[in-house]
């Protein structure tokens, strides 16, 4: 049995599956914000949750929002920033006494939708989380492609490409969370477009009501959807022009807004250098829960 652990910023979700992939138990519970001791105590009761619900013992694999420093062994990057500094694979394996793998969670979702979703059979797969915050992985013939500094495909921390006037502006105004300005994360995460509707109509909705309000012909949402679109294809073009993937798959929340899937095809060309793109965007396969299920796949894909 393989057991996968997503550590997200609102919820840590737990998987359990069996050696053809098959689901055998599946639970979510709220993450603990800003509590790292409590952070690691849902991980190991969610994992020994799995266990007595299944009566089996399995394998572990951990996806976090973050990475692991080659160099210090705590967690960078990580937009949960209370993970940040921590030796969190010691930490925990103090807690558990068991052997377990860690990746980035984007990187699970690459693994996940690589081995048998919406990347299946393609070379190179790269995955796109846009929710609350914004990344990215890289999973080569279904296996992880970390790099050097453990930060390979995290794009979200790359400055927008091309500004407009008015991006320029937002750039000076909405920092990101990393100390910089300008990055993707504050433009094409969940909460980027949220700001950008906010800006433009003075009030604060979820994601998801303000596409409602697009698709319903609401002036302001339909505005800010639209730039959402522009921003969302000048920084997938990035990538494209250096990385030039089989298949690009999204996740996150943003990753089920529906006509993304046929403006971006149409959009992203002018940003890509010969002008020509014929890349397929495909939702991942596995939904939102995708990236769990990468992290059970962990101890199998990274020896």
């Amino acid at each position: 049995m393989y057991i996968g652990i997503d550590l997200g910023g609102t919820k840590t979700e737990v998987i359990a599956l069996d050696a053809d992939g098959r689901e055998l138990y599946r639970h979510r519970v709220p993450t603990p914000r800003n509590d790292y001791d409590q952070t690691l105590i849902a991980i190991r009761d969610l994992i020994l949750l799995a266990e007595r619900e299944t009566g089996q013992q399995g394998t572990i694999g951990i996806g976090i929002p973050g990475t692991v420093s080659q160099l210090t062994g705590k967690i960078k990057n990580a937009n949960s920033v209370w993970l940040n500094g921590r030796f969190f694979e010691q930490d925990l394996a103090a807690l558990l006494q068991r052997p377990f793998k860690v990746a980035n969670d984007a990187n699970c979702l690459a693994i996940s939708e690589a081995t048998d979703g919406a990347g299946a059979g393609v070379e190179i797969v790269f995955a796109v989380i846009i929710g609350t915050g914004c990344g990215g992985g890289l999973a080569i013939n279904t296996r992880v492609y970390q790099g050097s500094s453990g930060i390979a495909g995290e794009w979200g921390h790359n400055p927008l490409p091309w500004p407009d006037e008015v991006e320029q502006v937002y750039q000076r105004e909405v920092p990101c969370y990393c100390g910089k300005v300008g990055c993707n994360e504050t433009f094409i995460s969940g909460t980027g477009f949220a700001t950008a509707y906010r800006r433009i109509s003075g009030k604060s909705l979820p994601g998801d009501e303000i596409v409602r309000l697009a698709e319903a012909g609401d002036a302001a949402a339909g505005q800010a959807l639209q730039q959402y679109e522009m921003r969302l294809a000048k920084a997938l073009a990035g990538v494209v022009n250096i990385i030039d993937p089989g298949v690009i798959v999204l996740g996150g929340g943003m990753s089920n807004v529906d006509r993304l899937y046929s403006t971006l095809p149409t959009l992203m060309p002018q940003w890509i250098f010969g002008g020509e793109f014929s890349t397929p965007i495909r939702k991942a396969k596995h939904g939102d829960s995708s990236g769990v299920r990468g992290a059970a796949w962990l101890p199998k894909l990274m020896g």
